[in-house]
């Protein structure tokens, strides 16, 4: 575990060790944990770099996890991060913030934390699927069934014949309190302006991600209810899994095997990453 990682879970561990912490100590402490959350994102990017098995990526997302709730800590707002698939199906771990001027719902990219990809070999989904494809306001949603994961039924595919449902799994979000703590938080991604013409190069349009001339912006905002898109709770577990081999498996397969895979949950409290059942 990097060092950066060991130290934020210090720094916690002590905090909740007081009864009470004076102005000046809790201020040194958010001060510290600000600094590691700007510290610690380049070394989790170069360490994903080196990385192949879902073992060596769960210690990763740990450590990130241990970013967004510092980030939540220094801009006292709630944060966290969104794991989501980029058009070329290239899945990224995005670091995310509460926009209060848009909405409580909404969140967009923070500023200066470049999306971080995790290797093309590894996927992370969360089992659940959009009840409702109409809508991108609706938040209701559902265990994802074996159906969903079938690629040769027409309807289950996008324009670009990608799998609507997978994209939906694909695409989530675990989010941290101002206070540290892992909560279950309606979220809706969004550009920096909340407009179509937003020069924000993380999320946008897919008219501006796709611009073939001047494209902007690097994934579809929550906007596409239809590809599986749109806002919806933030999640506390996940599954880690092999893209290459659930590439090769029927529909059946691939539904044995993901809900065969052990659950990763979120420590509520500490924000590290533990074993489920």
């Amino acid at each position: 575990m990097c060092l950066c990682v060991l130290v934020v879970k210090k720094v916690m561990k002590i905090a909740r060790k007081q009864f009470g912490m004076t102005l000046v100590e809790t201020t040194v402490t958010v001060a510290i944990v600000s600094l590691l959350a700007v510290l610690a994102t380049p070394s989790i990017r170069a360490y994903f770099n080196a990385l192949g098995s879902p073992a060596e990526v769960k210690g990763a997302i740990s450590a990130a996890f241990a970013s967004a709730r510092a980030i939540a800590a220094k801009e006292q707002h709630y944060a966290g991060v969104r794991f989501q698939q980029d058009p070329s199906g290239k899945q990224y771990m995005i670091f995310i913030i509460q926009d209060p001027a848009i909405g409580a719902t909404f969140f967009r990219a923070v500023d200066g934390q470049k999306p971080i990809k995790l290797p093309d070999n590894i996927g992370v989904m969360d089992l659940m699927v959009r009840t409702d494809h109409s809508s991108p306001l609706d938040v209701n949603d559902r265990e994802i069934v074996v159906g969903d994961l079938d690629d040769t039924n027409l309807t289950n595919l996008d324009a670009d014949n990608r799998n609507i449902y997978v994209t939906d799994s694909t695409a989530f979000s675990i989010i941290f309190s101002p206070a540290g703590k892992l909560v279950i938080h309606d979220v809706r991604v969004r550009n920096r302006n909340n407009n179509s013409n937003s020069p924000d190069d993380v999320f946008n349009t897919q008219v501006n991600v796709t611009d073939p001339v001047n494209p902007v912006g690097m994934f579809y905002q929550d906007d596409y209810a239809g590809m599986g898109l749109g806002r919806e709770v933030s999640r506390n577990n996940f599954v880690i899994y092999d893209k290459v081999e659930f590439k090769k498996m029927n529909n059946i397969q691939r539904y044995d095997y993901l809900f065969g895979l052990e659950r990763v949950y979120t420590n509520p409290y500490t924000g590290t990453i533990i074993q489920g059942n």
